[in-house]
């Protein structure tokens, strides 16, 4: 191909693309009607070059091995759908996830992919929800749908949707978010031909070659000087898979050969029993590594997949991260943000000035169902968050997403929608671990039911603390608790469970995991300690014990006896801790 465009050109086609990709959430989220979607913004997009690979988005290609099963039977009008992770090798990880795909056509000539899949709050099986916490297999976990045109030539198959929809409990809401997948990618598709009216149909295929070149070269400058010869490696913990059985141990090594990034798998544990197996495509596990590397080493590099020949991966087949059918796979959040725990403690061990420490480590969700006082479904599902870590550049964030663009569900969404009072929402104190720069704080979140139902708690750092990285001290765990109505004391409930009965007044406290601080907790500032103290967010005993600052009760400064503790506590200690766990694998009740 000759490369002839100019670099103005070229960022004008980057920036149209970037732009398309926002509108393409923009569109999503006002034409959804659950709140997973149209208040979370649990949906991905992306568009693609006609080989299928990824050009801006924000989650990574799937598409070749979609295009694989159809090869010459994809025109235009097609649109395809689909949810089974393992009929199109792990491009989507569980059932709740429908995802959307559409050829891009300009003048009848094929130019790329318009793709967008979101959480759809239940897709049938055995619980509300359809994320048991005690599934053995996929088959409990709700319809599979493998890929399928669900427009052909620009005419809906109706019988599609309604095997879809005949499989859910919330249908309306279901075709509502599908239906809003569908128009964002026809979005992306409006606004890729325009781009090709504009600037030329071989301009633009070209510009996509372009963008996915740069890309290569500014990883492969990432690669050479931040991943070593030599392998370091890494091990961090999920709680357990919901049926009684963890740790479970994640492994990772990493090291370069040449040019090629390799990223080794190999000491996992075997696949688990229980759905918090992830069966991750190849692809997409690339790009997760890209992505933290992007992130952490040089923001300013483009997001898309030129990056992944410089990539290789080892999935130990049968192992948590390449399960074997028909695994169940509805909880693999825990496992899957375990993931980026590991990347961390990893590349951290080279390049510690630039990594961070680990954080709330899953997706926490809390679902609420039953019929309300007019005999009508109700089905409540949120999302909650925890502790960002703490990072070279400050503290962590206090009860914010691990996801890009998510956001908290209003609290006066839910109080109009549903029969839930949010009684409390705030920051956990002590729950970030100490630093330099202070892990985030996890979340308390009380909710008060007001109709009798049965209520699903999905998290995990339980058991595991969220470690700290630099000298930083590991973060607080998760914990659930049931306070019946009339009751005098709240009891403690799993951190997995589901179709807990609950009855009208009964108070659910959810509190999540929060954060590992970062750097040497006795190199923080005084007065930040303090401000953290009068914010509630550290106890006076802690800021005494971890950070060796003494604020007497008047909430006031002792800078004298803050200095002669910090001397102290230097000489008895000795040099700081590159990690701190908080966990010894094997030792229960800790």
């Amino acid at each position: 191909m000759t490369r002839t465009i100019d670099p103005i050109t070229l960022d004008l086609i980057e920036n149209a693309l970037l732009n398309a990709r926002f509108e393409m959430d923009s569109v999503v989220v006002r034409v959804a009607l659950s709140p997973v979607i149209r208040e979370q913004h649990d949906e991905f997009p992306m568009i693609c070059n006609p080989a299928g690979q990824m050009i801006v988005g924000q989650f990574g290609s799937y598409i070749p091995a979609i295009v694989d099963q159809y090869k010459d039977n994809i025109h235009e009008g097609d649109i395809f759908v689909w949810n089974d992770p393992y009929a199109c090798k792990g491009s989507i990880s569980h059932n709740n996830d429908w995802c959307v795909m559409l050829p891009i056509f300009h003048e009848g000539v094929h130019v790329g992919f318009s793709s967008i899949f979101g959480h759809m709050v239940d897709v049938g099986g055995k619980v509300p929800g359809s994320m048991p916490s005690d599934a053995y297999s996929i088959w409990e976990e709700g319809l599979r749908v493998p890929p399928v045109k669900i427009f052909e030539k620009g005419v809906m198959n109706e019988g599609v949707l309604q095997i879809m929809l005949n499989n859910t409990r919330t249908p309306d809401m279901n075709r509502a978010d599908l239906m809003a997948l569908i128009a964002g990618c026809r979005t992306a598709s409006k606004r890729v031909i325009e781009i090709c009216d504009r600037f030329g149909r071989e301009t633009y295929l070209e510009a996509c070659g372009l963008l996915l070149d740069r890309t290569k070269e500014a990883m492969r400058v990432l690669i050479n000087k931040y991943i070593p010869e030599e392998p370091v490696t890494f091990t961090d913990y999920v709680d357990d898979d919901g049926v009684g059985n963890g740790p479970f141990k994640m492994h990772l090594s990493i090291y370069r050969r040449g040019d090629i990034a390799v990223f080794d798998w190999t000491g996992t544990d075997d696949q688990a029993e229980g759905p918090i197996n992830f069966h991750i495509h190849e692809g997409l596990c690339k790009l997760f590594f890209g992505v933290y590397m992007i992130m952490a080493f040089d923001p300013k590099i483009m997001f898309n997949e030129g990056f992944y020949d410089l990539f290789e991966v080892v999935l130990p087949e049968g192992s948590l991260l390449n399960p074997r059918f028909p695994a169940a796979l509805s909880n693999r959040l825990n496992t899957h943000t375990r993931f980026f725990d590991c990347q961390a403690g990893a590349l951290g061990q080279r390049a510690p000035h630039l990594s961070m420490a680990a954080g709330y480590g899953t997706s926490p969700h809390f679902i609420f169902t039953g019929q309300d006082g007019n005999g009508k479904y109700f089905q409540l599902m949120e999302l909650l968050f925890g502790g960002v870590p703490g990072r070279p550049r400050g503290d962590g964030l206090d009860g914010h997403a691990w996801w890009p663009l998510f956001s908290a569900t209003p609290i006066e969404y839910i109080e109009n929608y549903y029969p839930v009072i949010v009684e409390s929402y705030r920051p956990v104190k002590d729950a970030g671990g100490a630093g330099l720069h202070r892990g985030g704080a996890g979340i308390e979140k009380v909710y008060r039911v007001l109709e009798k139902g049965s209520v699903s708690i999905h998290d995990d750092r339980e058991k595991v603390p969220p470690w700290g990285i630099n000298g930083g001290l590991h973060g607080g765990t998760s914990s659930k608790w049931l306070h019946r109505a009339g009751a005098a004391e709240p009891e403690r409930i799993a951190s997995k469970l589901d179709n807990l009965k609950v009855e009208p007044g009964d108070r659910i406290i959810f509190i999540t995991a929060g954060s590992g601080g970062w750097g040497d907790p006795l190199d923080r500032p005084a007065d930040k300690v303090l401000k953290d103290v009068k914010a509630d967010l550290v106890s006076p005993e802690k800021a005494r014990s971890d950070y060796g600052v003494v604020i007497g009760s008047d909430l006031k400064l002792d800078t004298g006896a803050t200095e002669t503790l910090r001397s102290a506590m230097r000489t008895e200690r000795g040099a700081p801790a590159p990690f701190d766990f908080g966990f010894i694998p094997g030792i229960t009740g800790q």
